[in-house]
This record gives structure tokens, sequence and C-alpha cells, in this order.
């Protein structure tokens, strides 16, 4: 279920992703679904409570109550502060309290229209170059990418832990902890 980004939009950005953590002998962007992740973060507000801050202190992985699935309401101030990030200042005088501010959503729509309608379908060295053509945009999206591919799963990444996997991560081991061997490990 899309949050933010229409199908076109899903399948650039995804094809993207895949350039700059590519799949080869491990697991890349794309099996992590890095995509949902950014296209969850773009339309956190879809949702009720938004898909900024998971709950916790648990996540149940390693017992306890499995409490990040459950995100946390927003004060007002964090409500505005967070929509002004993703969504911008849109003219809103509350937003625009030290200048107007582009949004993350319109920095996406910007930086997937630059990259062309036709991304998904050029080769891989054209997809490169294009990246690299627009390096400010490449950077938020490498940014998301490796947030969506190293982040708790409850954000909607990481798919099946394979970020998590891929560097020999434990993930969020409370509230059991590490053990003695487990620190002191090279």
């Amino acid at each position: 279920m899309a949050r933010f980004l229409d199908e076109h939009q899903y399948a650039i950005v995804r094809a993207a992703c895949a350039r700059l953590i590519p799949t080869d002998q491990d697991p890349g962007a794309t099996e992590a679904g890095v995509v949902d992740y950014i296209d969850g973060f773009l339309g956190a507000f879809a949702s009720d409570p938004p898909l900024i801050w998971a709950g916790g202190p648990f996540s149940g992985r390693f017992g306890g109550d499995p409490r990040f699935a459950t995100f946390h309401r927003l004060s007002a101030r964090d409500e505005l502060a967070w929509r002004t990030r993703i969504e911008g200042s849109q003219g809103i005088p509350e937003r625009e309290r030290l200048g107007p501010v582009v949004g993350l959503q319109q920095q996406y729509r910007d930086g997937i229209a630059a990259l062309g309608d036709d991304f998904v379908d050029v080769s891989p060295e054209e997809q490169d170059r294009r990246l690299q053509a627009h390096e400010a945009f490449t950077e938020v999206l490498h940014d998301h990418a490796c947030e969506g591919m190293y982040g708790a799963p409850e954000y909607l990444g990481n798919r099946d832990l394979l970020g998590w996997s891929y560097i020999d991560f434990a993930g969020d081991v409370q509230p059991r902890g590490y053990t003695d061997e487990e620190v002191s490990q090279p």
C-alpha cells in the first residue's frame, strides 16, 4: 500500500535505490524493501498516529513486550516540526517562522522528475549518470536508503532483517542485552 509515491514514482525510487545499494552476492535495497521505508517516511502522516516514533521500550524480538509496532502520538510542537520537514512550509505562517522550507516530499517530486520518466528502462550506466548529475537529490536518497536498509523494520524497511543480517548485527537485543562474550568479540 503506497502512502505517498504513486506507482510510477515508486518504481523510479526502487530502481534508484537498487543502484545505490545493489544486489550482488548479498541482498540489496530491493530485497530489504528500502522503497517501502522511504514511501512510509514521506507519507508518515497518512497514518494515525504518524509513522515517526516507534513505541518502546522493546521490540519483542528478544523478549519483552513488543511495543515498537505501536507508534507514539506527537505533541503539537513535534507534529509542526515533522510536518515542516516532510511536507515543507507551504506558505503556512507557523511553518515559516524561520523562512520558507522545501520539504522532503517536494525534494522527492523534483528529484524523481529530474531522473526522468524513463529512468527504470535505461541502462544501469545511464541510471548512474543521472544519479551523479543530480547529486543533491542522490545524497538525500542515499541517506534514506541507508536508513531503510539498516533501521528498525517497524519503519517498513529492513524486510526480514536483511540489513542487519548482512552486517551481522543482532539488532535491538533489549531486554536480553549483550553477553560478555558478545561484547568482547572483535
